[in-house]
């Protein structure tokens, strides 16, 4: 139920192109006779990245080995592993979708390229917000996203030959945009101790990432409206993404220059915040009457 006929392509959600990201390599070398200071490892300075990449590496593997085709799974195959589907979560309440399609690719090019920005973006917001606070950031922001295009896909289904169809909905691109949400707020403070027109050329790059991949998301679902190219883009998964990130971003400002405790407590703040508002936003979305044949 609420998913489209095995024979139909599958809908990508984000295909992002391009972060122009990238964290600081570090300072010139010392004098000579000077002390020489290890450097942390990437691994050190930014763990809840490369556990995020390594998990949807991992389910992505995994689908692979139970036979799953790495460049084009089916809608049926990606139903089974946890994709996101408006039918689904409201008509049989499988909310978890809501997290597992976060997760889950919708191909090895999907899956790159989306691990490719994740991996930017989070050695950008890691050292900003801590690594639980990254975590939670790719957790709510990427449901976010998920219950947006789960409210879009509910009122405006799929109508074919009378029959209506809920589109399947995977990727890490809502939690991606989440993490440019928070990006863009957070790197306006005047509290980071990075000269201040490195901070206006980071905070433009991540600006720029956003702008143009949800253009190219509308675009190309302009251009499918008029072509049927079968190719699909979640931007209201982007939306839902990119807003979450900007609103759990606001009570986390300043995070360098106050005290540790203080950043804690706006932490948690901002967690407690988002998960109100999805909890709010999901129980709207069940009592949304369902769409008319």
């Amino acid at each position: 139920m609420g998913s489209f006929p095995p024979e139909a392509n599958p809908p990508s959600v984000v295909l992002p192109r391009d972060a122009e990201i990238l964290p600081p390599e570090g300072g010139s070398m010392p004098p000579s006779g000077t002390p020489v200071r290890r450097r942390r490892a990437v691994w050190a300075a930014a763990p809840a990245t490369h556990v995020l990449i390594a998990v949807n590496c991992l389910v992505f593997l995994l689908m692979v080995w139970r036979g799953i085709s790495p460049m084009n799974p089916g809608v049926d195959q990606l139903m089974h592993w946890g994709a996101n589907n408006a039918g689904s979560i409201l008509i049989d309440g499988q909310w978890v979708r809501i997290v597992t399609a976060m997760f889950l690719h919708v191909g090895l090019i999907h899956l790159a390229t989306n691990m490719w920005c994740l991996w930017n973006l989070g050695l950008l917001a890691e050292p900003l917000i801590g690594s639980f606070g990254l975590l939670a950031a790719y957790v709510l922001t990427g449901a976010a996203g998920n219950l947006l295009s789960a409210w879009a896909n509910w009122v405006w289904p799929i109508r074919e030959g009378g029959a209506i169809y809920f589109p399947a909905g995977a990727g890490a691109s809502g939690a991606v945009f989440g993490i440019a949400g928070i990006l863009i707020v957070l790197l306006k403070s005047k509290q980071l101790p990075v000269p201040e027109l490195e901070l206006k050329k980071l905070r433009k790059s991540v600006i720029y990432f956003a702008a143009i991949n949800l253009v190219i998301g509308f675009s190309i679902w302009g251009g499918n409206q008029v072509v049927h190219s079968g190719l699909n883009i979640d931007n209201m998964a982007h939306l839902g993404g990119f807003a979450g990130g900007l609103l759990m971003a606001m009570p986390m400002v300043p995070r360098i220059g106050s005290e540790p405790g203080s950043f804690k407590t706006r932490l948690r703040a901002a967690i407690l915040m988002m998960v109100g508002l999805l909890v709010l936003f999901g129980f709207y979305i069940a009592h949304v009457p369902p769409p008319q044949g």
